[in-house]
């Protein structure tokens, strides 16, 4: 009797281990059914068992208790994560469970424009399909609080890139990340600056930079622009730079400037106040940022639009020279039918 129970026992075992020997091949071995790229999203929450269920709903794990059992044993239990998946063909369910348990998502691309001011940026951040929305409704201050500068505006604050993030990324966080890419930029510029500057923060350098990035899409001409604000700051002269005032004019704004617009005091207006305004009036992207830490050398002390309306600038030492440079431009835009000159941008700089 003895002897037929341990040979029982001994049948058994050897079925178990043969059993235990065939799952083990079955998780190594590469997925029949799994023959291209597939995409599958682990929702957050779901269980080790609830994935081995989704897994087989999907054709891709044919023993979802044993893949649990197994993924568990490989130590994968307790660390796989949510998120969009990129599934290789002939993926094993052993590599399935090790992507998911690494975390190898999908991650999308997601770009801040150079130029764009903070309501942009909060708005495209809101409505973008990959990213969770979560600051909507809140104050600028909760914001910069959550970024981890409570102190701070948004103007400016964040570096214009493309980040590559996983579908469901809180905006705050992305937010959280361009900030800190916008810091590190700045402060890895401000080392290498030209130390004749008259700046005397990483600020200031960066709200000049954001005045730079908005008024040239020439990359040629960015240090030369700032060269020029950077001769006008040292002599006490105005800078008197049309995208400042725009920024202060806010939805009054309607595509053009009149005079009365440059009369009009806010604290953007360089026409009636001296030295940089308040903040950054828009994103400046790395380019710019470096233009006004090393500034070409220029006795240029005026710019305005070309006439030939390519976007660039005709740069001037003198005032009788700018006052030719603006002529010829207002010139062009009376040759303009659909253009009013009443209503034309105003020339940049264009008094002393």
């Amino acid at each position: 009797m003895v002897k037929r129970l341990l040979a029982l026992l001994v049948v058994f075992g050897g079925l178990a281990g043969a059993v235990g020997l065939v799952a083990v091949h079955w998780y190594r071995s590469p997925i029949a059914d799994l023959t291209t790229q597939t995409m599958i999203e682990i929702p957050t929450g779901l269980s080790l068992t609830g994935i081995g269920a989704l897994l087989k709903s999907r054709g891709l794990v044919r023993y979802p208790s044993i893949w649990a059992v197994l993924a568990r044993s490989d130590g994968y239990g307790l660390k796989l994560r949510a998120g969009e998946y990129v599934l290789e063909p002939q993926t094993s369910p052993q590599g399935l469970a090790r992507q998911f348990a690494e975390g190898r998502v999908v991650l999308h691309p997601v770009t801040l424009v150079e130029g764009w001011n903070c309501e942009t940026v909060r708005q495209f951040v809101h409505t973008h399909e990959v990213l969770h929305p979560t600051s909507a409704l809140e104050s600028t201050k909760y914001i910069m609080a959550a970024v981890g500068v409570p102190a701070m505006g948004c103007e400016g604050e964040f570096f214009p890139d493309t980040y590559l993030v996983p579908r469901g990324t809180r905006d705050l966080d992305l937010l959280k990340l361009a900030h800190a890419s916008m810091n590190a930029h700045l402060q890895a510029a401000w080392v290498i600056r030209d130390q004749t500057l008259p700046l005397k923060t990483p600020y200031e350098a960066l709200i000049l930079a954001s005045i730079v990035e908005k008024e040239t899409a020439a990359p040629e001409e960015r240090a030369r622009i700032a060269g020029v604000f950077m001769n006008r700051l040292r002599r006490g002269m105005r800078l008197q730079t049309d995208p400042t005032v725009i920024y202060g004019m806010g939805s009054a704004y309607q595509g053009h400037i009149h005079t009365r617009d440059l009369q009009t005091d806010t604290p953007y207006n360089t026409y009636t106040r001296e030295g940089l305004p308040p903040t950054p009036i828009a994103l400046p992207g790395a380019a710019a940022i470096l233009a006004v830490m090393q500034p070409a050398s220029t006795d240029a002390l005026y710019f305005v639009a070309s006439p030939r309306a390519d976007g660039r600038h005709i740069f001037s030492r003198t005032l009788a020279e700018h006052s030719a440079a603006v002529a010829k431009y207002v010139a062009s835009l009376k040759a303009t039918p659909s253009v009013a000159s009443e209503s034309a941008p105003v020339p940049e700089a264009v008094t002393p």
